[in-house]
């Protein structure tokens, strides 16, 4: 039976994040603790950076976010993305923490909660709208990961999608797909 819409909803953006996730994960296991640390240049972010600053937008925004404003006086967003030396170990800690955060808040609401105005740096932001907004913002940082992680990795990298000149044999396959993998 069908849930109603707020619920279906929340739902599937919590099962598109969880894959984004996933994605992220899959990049970590094929680096080493040095490959986190590698940036193209000086202007380019790391993927130990990037962690650095997903988990701290998430920590800040999804802790009680829906009674306080999501930019906390306790967050340092300029030292997010400071060069640290974290081990691999340490990062994927961090990793997690972050999601956890944000995706126990997000398992924690209803769909009456959607509607309900929730407040980051001040800006009336609806629940939906802040959930729509990292929907947008955490894959984007995913997507920078796997680019990082795919241009460590060269012709070792082992694909999170569909791999090149594989389409036809993937949509002929009788396995079962994974359908946020039709990417």
């Amino acid at each position: 039976m069908a849930g109603t819409l707020g619920t279906e909803y929340l739902q599937t953006a919590i099962r598109r994040l969880r894959y984004y996730k996933l994605l992220g994960e899959k990049t970590f296991e094929q680096l080493t603790d040095a490959d986190f640390h590698y940036a193209s240049n000086e202007a380019s972010n790391s993927i130990a950076v990037i962690i650095q600053h997903v988990s701290g937008n998430m920590l800040s925004r999804w802790t009680n976010f829906l009674t306080e404003d999501g930019e906390k006086a306790w967050r340092n967003r300029d030292e997010e993305f400071e060069v640290h030396k974290y081990t691999k170990q340490q990062l994927l800690e961090l990793w997690e923490k972050g999601w956890q955060c944000f995706l126990n808040a997000l398992t924690s609401l209803t769909e009456n909660d959607l509607l309900k105005t929730i407040y980051i740096r001040e800006e009336p932001l609806l629940v939906i709208d802040a959930i729509n907004r990292q929907l947008a913002h955490y894959p984007y940082h995913v997507g920078q990961i796997l680019y990082i992680g795919k241009e460590i990795k060269g012709a070792g990298w082992q694909s999170q999608s569909i791999e090149k000149g594989k389409s036809e044999a993937y949509n002929k396959s009788d396995g079962v797909k994974d359908p946020a993998k039709n990417q």
